[in-house]
């Protein structure tokens, strides 16, 4: 008899969907990645412009994560090239951006089937999807009441963020929007709120497929910090607010961090204009949440992450509930 393993889908972008399913790989789980296309900075914006493909960064970085061999594979793939002699037109690019790009190209520019090549290549576990097969500009209105456009930008105006949007009509992935449907556990976060985690929820087929499936438990990995520009000030259930008022119909729980941040790592963090997210317990039980709350937090010098093991332990409590 073959095992059924609880299917976890993770929507996001950026280092914190990869430090999730760096995570979770190491447990039975059937796993699917989302991952947003809005990305317009670095080398990933310079690969948007130049080959009109969508940015590969997040995904590059998804997919190292869910690699069986990362150690090796991943330092190959991440590698960034510098300015030397006359090489200065990869200046910036990673190998493993290039190689998307490459892929992209044997395929036609079918950017899903080229990242699911790659994903061979790196022998991941689990699916990775893009949650359109183009390129998104993700736009934001701020409370001051102007519009910005690109995700790189959005927060350098000195105005808090009311609400990201496209202006455009984006179609989603049709086997992200499956997964979706089939989900027995759908994640959100960790990650920038409205840079990494809002953009999926903008596509209707995307928000339709988490608020229509209602036998999967809907799980938020609350950040640790708040971000400059984006959160600031924001409590765990202001983040919920801003996923309420985006679409998302509701939460089932919250993963919120539990462990102490030394006064050393707040001392650096308050120079960036940034702080520990507050629990905001009562607030998230009368949102109908039920509260998680895990020593998930991993420090590095005056850095403090998710630590993966410990983030995907929280969620695997709750896929156990599915079996």
């Amino acid at each position: 008899m073959i095992a059924k393993y609880p299917r976890v889908v993770a929507l996001g972008g950026g280092t914190g969907l990869s430090s999730l399913l760096r995570g979770l790989k190491h447990f039975p789980l059937d796993l699917t990645a989302i991952v947003t296309v809005a990305d317009d900075g670095g080398s990933s914006g310079r690969l948007l412009r130049e080959f009109n493909m969508p940015p590969p960064g997040d995904i590059r970085n998804v997919l190292v994560a869910l690699s069986q061999d990362e150690p090796l594979l991943g330092e190959l793939f991440q590698y960034r090239f510098a300015a030397e002699d006359e090489a200065h037109y990869l200046e910036g690019h990673t190998l493993g951006n290039l190689l998307i790009c490459a892929m992209n190209a044997i395929h036609g520019g079918d950017f899903v089937h080229a990242v699911e090549q790659i994903g061979h290549v790196l022998d991941i576990k689990g699916r990775v999807y893009p949650v359109s097969p183009k390129a998104t500009v993700l736009k934001a209105e701020l409370v001051d009441g102007r519009i910005v456009s690109g995700e790189s930008q959005l927060a350098s105006h000195g105005s808090p963020i009311c609400r990201v949007f496209h202006d455009t009509p984006v179609v989603a992935v049709p086997e992200a929007v499956a997964a979706l449907q089939q989900a027995d556990v759908i994640v959100l976060g960790p990650g920038s709120l409205y840079t990494s985690v809002l953009p999926n929820l903008l596509l209707p087929e995307v928000c339709a497929a988490i608020n229509g499936n209602t036998h999967a438990d809907i799980v938020y990995v609350c950040n640790i910090m708040t971000e400059a520009g984006e959160t600031d000030g924001y409590g765990a259930a202001d983040h919920l607010d801003a996923l309420f008022r985006h679409g998302l119909a509701r939460i089932d729980h919250v993963i919120v961090n539990d462990e102490a941040i030394p006064e050393v790592v707040c001392d650096a963090y308050r120079l960036e204009s940034a702080q520990p997210v507050a629990g905001d317990y009562d607030r998230l039980h009368a949102q109908g949440c039920q509260v998680i709350r895990s020593r998930i937090a991993s420090f590095q010098g005056h850095t403090v992450r998710h630590d993966p093991i410990k983030t995907a332990a929280s969620v695997f409590s709750i896929a156990l509930t599915r079996l």
